[in-house]
């Protein structure tokens, strides 16, 4: 994917729950010239972190409801700006994709779909541009670390002009995601959903229930180190 073009590096907090998920999240995002933050220590982030600087918050889908609603609340008092994200997977690429998504601020005067019917891309180019296309999908929901892979399927330089691009085979109906840049601008679909077995796994963040999920190691890094 391409580097963000904003006018400063933003600011990224990964809040989730596996700690290789969200610390490979937070070093992708770093490689891509983003301060990147991550932690899975959801009653330390008003302390540990300056959340008036923050520009995106991504949530883990294991954060339970509550506490992200909590955090919304309280991030949103003292910062207008905040862009809040819901992970769609535990793929660290994935992750990453969805914050360059959000923090892009220039236009997009390409056209960008996909046929889920036909497992096809459809991009609409009014000017000639590099074309990047890539895949992710889940091969474990084993918690407390999830595992995927990923493909690239296109990374070329495209004219104008109309293009259909269908899914490699090997992109399976469930847990699987697609991501589109062209130039600087990322659009990302959903190809197959989660399943409903791991959507069940979400805490429900009641303490007078018994912990759904195994122990996580505590994660919680800083741009600084």
């Amino acid at each position: 994917m391409n580097e963000p073009t904003a006018s400063g590096p933003a600011r990224i907090l990964v809040i989730g729950r596996s700690p290789n998920v969200i610390l490979d999240a937070a070093d992708i995002l770093r490689s891509k010239g983003y301060h990147a933050d991550a932690t899975n220590q959801f009653d330390e982030v008003l302390t540990e972190y300056e959340t008036t600087n923050i520009d995106v918050v991504v949530f883990g889908g294991m954060v339970p409801a509550n506490t992200k609603e909590y955090l919304r609340e309280e991030i949103s008092k003292v910062n207008g700006h905040v862009i809040f994200v819901q992970g769609l997977a535990g793929i660290a690429g994935l992750i990453a994709a969805q914050v360059e998504s959000v923090t892009w601020t220039g236009g997009d005067d390409n056209g960008v779909a996909y046929d889920p019917t036909k497992r096809t891309l459809r991009l609409t180019l009014r000017e000639p541009a590099q074309v990047v296309v890539e895949v992710w999908w889940a091969v474990s929901f084993t918690p407390p670390e999830p595992k995927s892979t990923s493909m690239r399927v296109i990374d070329s330089h495209f004219h104008s002009g109309e293009y259909f691009i269908p899914l490699p085979v090997e992109v399976p109906p469930v847990a699987s995601f697609v991501a589109v840049s062209v130039g600087p601008a990322v659009r990302l679909f959903t190809v197959g959903a989660m399943p409903e077995a791991v959507l069940r796994m979400v805490p429900s963040g009641d303490p007078n229930q018994p912990p759904s999920l195994p122990a996580v190691p505590a994660v919680a890094t800083h741009s600084s180190d």
